[in-house]
C-alpha cells in the first residue's frame, strides 16, 4: 500500500511534529531536574512588604562620603568599608548570591580588620554573583547591592 503524500496530508504531518516539538520543551521545563526555575526569594511576598526599609538604608548609604569597595585578590575578594566609621562598631551581614544556582548562595558575618574583610575563595566559584551587604553603625542601618564578577 502506497501512501500518497499530498498537501493535506503535509499540513497534518507538519502539525503534529509542532506539537510533539513544543510539547517536548514544555515536558524537559517541567520535568528535567537539568533545568531548574528557582525563585529568587523564597518569601517575595514578604520582602516586597518591607522595600520601604531598603531604600532608606539605600539612602543611608548615599550620604556617606565614601562607598563600599570590592575587589578581586588572589585568595578572594576584599570588602573595605569606608573609613570615616569606626570599624568596631560596623555590624551586619554580607550575602553572596549567585543567580545561576542556589545551592552556591552564602552569607558571612562582618568580621572586619582594620575596614577590610576578606570572603575566601574557596566559597566563591568563577562568575557572576549578585552581593547584599547590610551592616549597621549605631542605630543607623545601611545597604550597599551591586553585582560582582569574581
Amino acid at each position: 500500500m502506497k501512501i500518497r503524500l499530498n498537501w493535506p496530508t503535509g499540513i497534518v504531518l507538519a502539525m503534529i511534529s509542532f506539537m510533539i516539538f513544543i510539547l517536548s520543551f514544555v515536558y524537559k521545563s517541567i520535568a528535567v531536574d537539568q533545568y531548574q526555575h528557582e525563585l529568587v526569594s523564597e518569601d517575595y511576598y514578604r520582602d516586597e512588604l518591607h522595600y520601604q526599609e531598603e531604600i532608606n538604608k539605600l539612602n543611608n548609604s548615599k550620604t556617606l562620603e565614601e562607598d563600599i569597595q570590592l575587589s578581586n585578590v588572589e585568595k578572594g575578594i576584599i570588602v573595605k568599608f569606608p573609613e570615616e566609621i569606626a570599624a568596631n562598631e560596623i555590624s551586619g551581614l554580607i550575602h553572596f548570591q549567585r543567580l545561576s544556582n542556589m545551592k552556591l548562595d552564602f552569607s558571612e558575618e562582618i568580621l572586619l580588620e582594620g575596614h577590610e574583610q576578606l570572603i575566601p575563595e574557596e566559597k566563591l566559584v568563577s562568575g557572576k554573583w549578585s552581593i547584599r551587604i547590610e551592616w549597621n553603625h549605631g542605630k543607623e542601618a545601611y545597604l550597599y547591592k551591586t553585582s560582582w564578577f569574581y
